[in-house]
């Protein structure tokens, strides 16, 4: 899509979101923010315990983002679903990969001189196969980079729509899907050990599908209020404070597609570009940041000022890093698809 087709208010808020989520690990992954901690203990506090709560963002918006592509009109528009799911594997595993090769290359670097919790240890090839397929946290193999995990469970999710979709090809697969969707937040989204499950996080999912029906629905108001009772039953059964946010996020988005007025201030240049490299940051964030943890650790190791400059120099370059990496490796016109697009095509 150019700009001006994108849905408005998706770009702002991947790319706001995308800046939260890299605070929060700045925040999460010292030894910068032990230092900065001590100057700012609210800020750093705010950003430990609620900054993660930007990937219920991401989730509602996948959600938006799946029924609009699959389901545009209310009837599954694919003829392929096999093929669907390899699609999407293939536009998140890429990029993954090479920014899991890149953590493990800087992680070797910086292991012999900074003895940190948050520097990944030596993968074993289990591991790095695990990785691969999105299934380090099923088979119980620990993380070689920060939200990995999410990456997996967007893979979850997306089969779990086209399964739906295909198994009910008339319009009541909308049925289906706010039948699981009470499920996941009444019953799965309240058990811990379901978390590496899309069971889990179908919840705020659906809620961005039931958001993508709202807002091109002739009669609005009966989908709005799906989510908003949706929400605040699971609300009063056990309130989390990132289920707020998904049905805020929920509501936000059909507002912005049927609002013409915020689309004025929400197209800007600098944050649609955001929103569309915020998945390459959001990979490449992580060996950036641990960079820089390194060497300002290792010359600078007490000093506060060195250390906030260290944190902001590590977010100004994970943007960058998410920018060559999109350009490189994620973009559909990344130039080493030119190569391969005769055999990505056969596909």
């Amino acid at each position: 899509m150019t700009p001006a087709q994108r849905l408005p208010g998706v770009d702002a808020l991947k790319g706001l979101a995308c800046v939260l989520i890299v605070w929060h690990h700045l925040a999460f992954y010292g030894p910068m923010s032990d230092v900065v901690h001590g100057a700012a203990p609210g800020l750093m506090n705010w950003l430990y315990s609620y900054g993660r709560m930007a990937v219920q963002v991401f989730l509602v918006v996948g959600g938006f983002l799946a029924a609009c592509s699959l389901a545009p009109e209310g009837r599954a528009g694919f003829r392929q679903p096999l093929r669907l799911i390899l699609k999407r594997y293939r536009r998140l595993a890429l990029p993954l990969v090479v920014a899991v090769l890149i953590t493990v290359v800087v992680a070797a670097l910086v292991r012999p001189w900074l003895q940190h919790g948050s520097v990944p240890g030596v993968p074993s090839l289990w591991q790095l196969l695990a990785h691969l397929f999105l299934l380090q946290d099923l088979v119980g193999q620990e993380a070689l980079s920060a939200g990995i995990w999410y990456v997996a469970i967007d893979l979850q999710l997306f089969a779990m729509t086209v399964l739906i979709l295909t198994l009910v090809r008339s319009e009541r697969h909308r049925w289906v899907v706010l039948a699981l969707a009470a499920a996941s937040l009444l019953i799965f989204n309240r058990r811990a050990g379901l978390d590496m499950t899309g069971l889990y996080f179908f919840g705020a999912y659906a809620l961005g599908m039931l958001a993508w029906w709202a807002s091109r629905s002739e009669r609005p108001a009966r989908w709005l209020l799906l989510i908003a009772s949706l929400g605040a039953v699971a609300l009063l059964l056990d309130f989390r404070g990132r289920l707020l946010v998904a049905v805020a996020v929920a509501l936000a988005l059909v507002w912005l597609q049927r609002s013409p007025w915020p689309a004025r201030w929400l197209q800007q240049a600098w944050l649609l570009r955001l929103g569309q490299i915020s998945y390459s940051v959001f990979l490449i964030h992580f060996p950036v940041c641990l960079l820089v943890n390194a060497v300002v650790s290792h010359f600078w190791p007490a000093q506060l000022l060195a250390n906030t400059l260290g944190m902001l120099t590590a977010f100004g370059l994970s943007l960058l890093a998410g920018e060559v990496l999109h350009r490189c490796v994620e973009s559909p016109s990344a130039r080493w698809r030119t190569l391969f697009r005769p055999v990505l095509a056969a596909r």
